[in-house]
């Protein structure tokens, strides 16, 4: 039997020096893993929010113009004469209001906490 002291003072047996070929596997997957990876996942969060952005502009656009044609066929002062200019304003003041609306509902800090 050995003491607890005994076992202290032997030397540590050396381990076994990992190969060039190792380290350099271990870097490229190590690379992949922290470059490749994380930007696919961004390239699909693009990519989400630009169909996002498409399909809510095209929507918005076709909404504004049924207004338009709403208050054109609707109110017949605004179809015609002095007035006829209201109804374009009625539409962009409604365009701009759901701008300041959609800018102001824009959390600028979301994508900071990921790295936090």
């Amino acid at each position: 039997m050995t003491s607890p002291t005994q076992d202290r003072r032997r030397p540590a047996v050396a381990a076994e020096p990992a190969s060039i070929n190792e380290i350099v596997d271990l870097v490229k997957s190590y690379a992949q893993q922290e470059t490749v990876e994380p930007l696919k996942g961004a390239g699909r969060w693009l990519g989400v929010g630009a169909a996002g952005a498409l399909a809510f502009g095209i929507g918005g656009i076709l909404i504004l113009l049924g207004l338009l044609r709403l208050l054109q066929t609707e109110w017949e002062r605004s179809a015609s004469g002095a007035l006829s200019w209201l109804s374009y304003l009625i539409v962009l003041v409604v365009g701009a209001l759901v701008i300041v609306v959609a800018a102001s509902r824009i959390k600028k800090d979301s994508l900071e906490k990921h790295g936090k």
